[in-house]
């Protein structure tokens, strides 16, 4: 895992909200937004932010409505650092 993200992670409270929201499971962006009560266009933004750093993986890309996003291996490494230092 590369530090940087995790500074970039937690420097912003709705990339930090989005990636445990996406610990326990993949989710629709209409799932994560409900969950964080983050508005969509948010979501949408925060999710390829993420993506674009490797962060988060779209499990079914081609899909129109539905898409499931979840964490990469780096995200989940990331993910549980991060949920250990807010306990």
């Amino acid at each position: 895992m590369d530090w940087r993200d995790y500074g970039y992670v937690i420097a912003s409270n709705y990339r930090l909200k989005v990636v445990r929201t996406l610990l326990s499971h993949p989710k629709t962006p209409k799932q994560i937004s409900n969950e964080t009560q983050i508005g969509m266009t948010h979501i949408s933004r925060t999710i390829k932010e993420l993506s674009v750093r490797g962060l988060v993986h779209c499990m079914n890309p081609r899909a129109v409505k539905g898409r499931l996003y979840i964490l990469t291996d780096t995200g989940k490494e990331l993910a549980g650092i991060i949920e250990k230092d807010s306990s």
